[in-house]
């Protein structure tokens, strides 16, 4: 069968409280559909002819459809048929869950995504085995790469089709699981993040969107990017951790950044345009499969740089990270191997002569 390809458009990201305090810019609807023309064509040109996309009510589908029949109507047929997903519209992160499901029943073969962190987030949950090819589309984008999209659907054109091997052209990812136990009623919640898991001292949620770090206590990160913009930007200005490493890093933060003796002070940028001094009171390596009680009693937590839950003093608390959670498309090794092998050429590459 020939491989279809699913994807995930978010309308809605990049709209969060850090974009008005920081120096960001915001994507608009139709530079989010130029992306996704940019990969359609990419991947048609792979050989997938076939793509699903997940509804949505902000116009994205529109804007791309306009493109598509624009190029019909020159005579240019180069991109694949898009199908949307049938399932009703909220305008909430339910879509996303819902949407990935639905793709990973039917069959998809990739995941692209075109949104932050958050996003990312809740297309891993429901993914299963199905890889993820992610865009940077959002406010803080710790997790996606930043790429040219044409470049992330080629690769994942190459991926799909077969013509790079698996074990080149899918890598596995690391999550952090939440487990939050309610001492009132013994009910119990369980979460995920992708990058990074920040308790705070504050107990209402709020705007979610994470951007002032006095109340910050402690920082659990799966990877510890120096390159990244948001929380994780402070582990990765410590102590670098790859994302292909086993384990992550945990960070405790002194309290409303307190810079006394035997703290460390750090400078970190945790939103676009947004430098913060930060007081660190330790950080130490967090193994996989080890499950970390923080010394935070009461507040509230960050998954990926929004606030989404609040516990108590009676509530038990818990975080622990998986190595191989779920895999994505490694765009750079297709890339290279592509280059090597000379994939988009047709001539296969020449044995080297010995001497």
């Amino acid at each position: 069968m020939a491989p279809v390809v699913g994807i995930v458009a978010n309308p809605v990201s990049a709209r969060d409280i850090r974009r008005v305090v920081a120096n960001a810019t915001s994507l608009q609807i139709a530079d989010r559909a130029n992306i996704l023309l940019r990969v359609l064509a990419a991947l048609h040109a792979c050989g997938v002819r076939d793509v699903l996309m997940m509804p949505e009510n902000g116009g994205i589908r529109a804007h791309v459809e306009r493109g598509m029949m624009r190029a019909r109507s020159q005579g240019e047929g180069i991109y694949p048929a898009l199908h949307p997903v049938a399932m009703p519209i909220t305008g909430t992160v339910a879509d996303t869950h819902r949407a990935t499901a639905e793709m990973r029943r039917a069959g998809v073969s990739a995941l692209v995504v075109l949104g932050g962190d958050g996003t990312h987030r809740a297309v891993a949950a429901d993914c299963g085995t199905v890889p993820i090819a992610g865009i940077s589309t959002g406010t803080n984008n710790a997790f996606p790469e930043h790429r040219e999209p044409t470049i992330t659907g080629l690769a994942t054109g190459l991926a799909v089709t077969g013509r790079v091997p698996p074990h080149i052209a899918f890598s596995a990812n690391k999550r952090i699981d939440v487990s939050l136990i309610n001492g009132a009623n013994g009910g119990a919640v369980t979460e995920m993040a992708l990058v990074d898991v920040a308790l705070v001292t504050e107990r209402y949620i709020g705007a979610r969107a994470l951007w002032r770090t006095e109340n910050f206590r402690e920082l659990y990160v799966t990877f510890a990017d120096p390159e990244v913009i948001g929380m994780s930007a402070i582990a990765g200005l410590l102590e670098p951790v790859g994302r292909d490493e086993s384990g992550g890093l945990m960070v405790r933060l002194s309290p409303d950044g307190d810079c006394r003796k035997g703290t460390t002070t750090l400078h970190a940028p945790i939103a676009p345009g947004m430098m913060a001094q930060v007081g660190i009171t330790d950080w130490r390596r967090m193994p996989a499969d080890v499950a970390f009680v923080p010394e935070v009693t009461a507040g509230s937590i960050a998954l990926d740089g929004e606030r989404e839950l609040s516990f108590s003093e009676r509530d038990r608390l818990s975080l622990t990270l998986r190595d191989d959670a779920f895999r994505t498309v490694n765009v750079a090794a297709v890339m290279r191997h592509a280059g090597q092998n000379r994939l988009l050429t047709g001539t296969p590459v020449p044995v080297a002569a010995a001497f």
